[in-house]
């Protein structure tokens, strides 16, 4: 199972993203958008329709079951993880929490997002149901940012590039997800 998170500024500017893939095992996904599809119709947009399916292009392979984010791929989990942005400063406007679980949905992924009182965005895309796990990730990775908030040789609003963040960020998802 594959979970891919991205951290926005408050002007949706990307500043870190992370791509794990959990040890649970994956369901094999039936594609839902070519089953509705006449035969003859799928095979010239093969590509296609395996990318928006969730399937993956670029060939990796992880004890039998594919690896989604690399490729072609990792243009279709960004393009989900934008869309989903509308939905999410909709729900900011009405909603004081700052877990937003299951905000959005396209075929078996789903987006849940973190809002921090300082307006950031932690979006991230997941295939399992996972709730608790999955706001105790985001509070792990929000203790993380403001840590690395209150270095002085860090400039707000910026991309991360700690190895430290990032190690500690892949722990917690180790952990939680």
């Amino acid at each position: 199972m594959s979970h891919h998170l991205f951290l926005l500024s408050p002007s949706d500017t990307p500043l870190y993203s992370l791509t794990h893939f959990s040890a649970k095992p994956v369901q094999n996904p039936t594609s839902p958008l070519s089953s509705n599809l006449p035969n003859w119709s799928t095979s010239a947009f093969a590509g296609t329709l395996t990318a928006l399916s969730g399937a993956s292009s670029s060939g990796q392979q992880s004890g039998g079951h594919s690896r989604v984010g690399g490729g072609q791929d990792r243009h279709v989990i960004q393009m989900i993880a934008n869309a989903s942005l509308d939905v999410i400063e909709d729900l900011m406007k009405t909603q004081n929490a700052m877990y937003l679980k299951s905000v959005d949905k396209f075929n078996e992924w789903t987006v849940s997002a973190f809002i921090t009182p300082g307006n950031m965005k932690f979006v991230l895309l997941h295939e399992g149901k996972n709730d608790d796990g999955i706001k105790s990730f985001f509070v792990d990775v929000w203790e993380l940012y403001v840590k690395t908030m209150l270095n002085p040789f860090h400039t707000a609003h910026t991309p991360i590039r700690s190895s430290i963040f990032d190690t500690r960020v892949r722990a917690s998802a180790k952990k939680h997800l």
